[in-house]
């Protein structure tokens, strides 16, 4: 493995030198060069590409494997560390001396298996990292934008950070959320009271009064009844703004604000008058 690592650094250059001392070394009147261009079939030794990038693999072998050896190599696998392990076994007839090779780590019949799920072990790994990456990118930006909520006396002041793309708070069953995404920043009225019919119900009632609510927003919405939904949505969305982009915070920070309190005005007035319409289907607080 020191080898290995060594051998990542050198550029193509270096090699051909190695390679060069060894036909010197042993007393060779060839030239590296024009050995590498006849072996990959070019005309000149500028086109050929040799250990680019990280490229290197490790092939083991040896006439036994210790337990110890095949564990870390079959742990390195999958990290995607291209590795493998040759048993090599001599044998005498006569004069003659034979060696067989064979491929043991990973099985030859199973490579391809060993290397997709090699694959699938480092895609879950790098899955984990944006997760983690994202979780604490989400906190940051709730905290800030919770600063900037907080500096003037609103309906959601005892609103947390939290590592979820949305923060919001509840008002009999009926939650104002503030959601981002990598896509869109929204305020959003969501209604969610545990039964469908009842969802559908308070959204309907919401609806029938559009115009008086959105003259009271003083804009357009986008009301979603989300049939085939347990919830209903009635939002109100930025598009274009990326919270991994922090050159947009404070226009989604202004944007989700500004929306949320204009949304929570407007509909302060229609949710209280549905308190007395829901108490008659069982859906009170």
């Amino acid at each position: 493995m020191k080898y290995a690592s060594y051998c990542s650094t050198l550029n193509k250059e270096q090699v051909a030198k190695i390679y060069q001392d060894f036909l010197n070394k042993q007393r060779l009147s060839e030239n590296a060069e024009e050995n590498l261009m006849e072996f990959f079939n070019k005309s000149d030794f500028a086109e050929i590409s040799l250990n680019s990038g990280q490229t290197q693999r490790i092939i083991m072998v040896a006439g036994s494997f210790r337990k110890e050896v095949t564990s870390t190599v079959l742990w390195l696998m999958n990290y995607k560390l291209r590795i493998q392990c040759f048993k090599a076994e001599a044998f005498k007839s006569g004069d003659k001396l034979f060696v067989n090779f064979e491929q043991i780590i990973p099985m030859k019949e199973a490579e391809d298996y060993v290397i997709s799920m090699a694959n699938k072990t480092q895609e879950d790994i790098n899955e984990q990292e944006v997760t983690k990456t994202r979780y604490l990118i989400r906190i940051d930006f709730w905290k800030e934008f919770l600063r900037e909520l907080n500096k003037n006396p609103n309906p959601f002041q005892n609103i947390s950070p939290s590592k979820d793309n949305w923060i919001g708070t509840s008002i009999r069953g009926i939650s104002f959320n503030f959601v981002i995404s990598n896509y869109y920043a929204r305020a959003e009225v969501y209604i969610n009271k545990g039964k469908k019919e009842i969802n559908k119900f308070i959204f309907d009632e919401l609806h029938s009064k559009k115009t008086e609510i959105e003259n009271a927003f003083g804009g357009v919405l986008e009301w979603e009844r989300l049939d085939v939904k347990i919830t209903c949505r009635i939002k109100h969305e930025l598009n274009d703004v990326d919270y991994f982009n922090r050159d947009d915070w404070h226009k989604m920070t202004a944007f989700m604000i500004d929306s949320m309190l204009r949304l929570e005005k407007a509909f302060r007035e229609p949710i209280q008058k549905l308190k007395s319409k829901l108490k008659t289907k069982g859906a009170e607080d």
